[in-house]
Formats: structure tokens, sequence, C-alpha cells
């Protein structure tokens, strides 16, 4: 008998840890909190603990890495500190020099584009507030996922993230899944 694999969609909240073992013993959520997911099941690439965002689960190995190949397009909607330019902007298309591994590392061309604030529900730690200055939101589009990538993408054009929040991967989007939601779905890719 062929084994039914699942998949699971989540909007993994601020401060969560995208697994679900702490080696660290850190004091933070691990996803296993949100639900009692069955044996087996992993998380699909990862979302570090101040990102949030669509997080893809899967029982399946072979679509895991089918998922974070460099053939699978991640959407992020990134607040950052300050009012980006066009020139930033046009600099993360074409890719920017940041660190990796200890060395220096060229990012591919992305797509990325000025948005309206997106009005998300706040999360459980605040921000900062309008004393501290202007915000403004980019889309970025990447196929790579490098450690703290888009993090790392907007602090070499100059305007540093505040807060990261992954709405699309693929086909498959966030929409309106509440913060901590999670939906079983038949199927990935």
């Amino acid at each position: 008998m062929i084994k039914k694999h699942q998949h699971f969609i989540i909007n993994k909240p601020w401060g969560m840890i995208s697994q679900f073992v702490n080696p660290a013993k850190r004091k933070k959520r691990l996803l296993g909190d949100l639900y009692d997911f069955p044996k087996g099941t992993m998380a699909i690439g990862r979302l570090d603990v101040a990102s949030e965002g669509l997080l893809l689960l899967t029982t399946d190995g072979k679509v895991s890495m089918k998922i974070r190949s460099n053939k699978v397009e991640k959407e992020y909607y990134v607040q950052v500190d300050g009012i980006i330019t066009q020139e930033a902007v046009e600099r993360l298309k074409t890719g920017v020099e940041i660190g990796f591994d200890g060395k220096k590392y060229k990012t591919k061309r992305c797509q990325a584009f000025l948005i309206d604030n997106p009005k998300f529900p706040s999360r459980s730690q605040k921000i900062r507030d309008k004393r501290h200055g202007p915000t403004s939101w980019i889309s970025i589009i990447i196929k790579e996922g490098k450690f703290r990538q888009v993090r790392k993408m907007t602090a070499a054009v100059g305007f540093p993230t505040l807060r990261l929040i992954r709405i699309r991967i693929d086909k498959i989007k966030l929409e309106n899944l509440d913060v901590g939601g999670i939906l079983e779905i038949d199927h990935l890719i």
C-alpha cells in the first residue's frame, strides 16, 4: 500500500522557530506548538525567528527538494527603514553583493517593486513608531534562498528590513490565513 503524504500551509508568526526541535534550547515556540503534525513532517525551507508568513510543511521529501530548488519563486513583502528609492529597487533587481558563509556572494537577478502598505495585522512585537522616521514597502521575488538573503539584500542597498513576510511560494499564496493558522492541502506542486 502506498503511503499518502500530507502537506500543510502555515502562517508562521513572528518569534517562532521554523523547526520541530530546538537545539539551542531557546525559549521560543516551535512548529509542533501549533498543531499535532504527523510523524515525519518537515518544514520546506525556513523563515528566521523575526520573519513571518507562508511556510510549507510536508511528509514528502521529494516535494520538499523540488520546492527548495532554484526553480521555484518565493515572494516576500518587505517593510524597510526609510523611503526606498527606485535606484535601490533597480539594484536589487540586478543583484547585490551580500555575505554568505564568510564569503562575498552576488545575488541572482530577481523581481522587485514598490508596493503600498499591505496592512498586515500588527505583530506581537512592535516594530517602531513614526518618531523614528518613515518606512516603505517593497515586493521581492527570488528563486534562491540563502541564509537571511532578503534582509541582507535590502541592507546592501541602504534600506534595512524592519518586517519580512513571505506571501507566496510558486502558486501557493498566504492569502487570508490567520497568523498561526494551519491549512492541510492535497498537494503542494
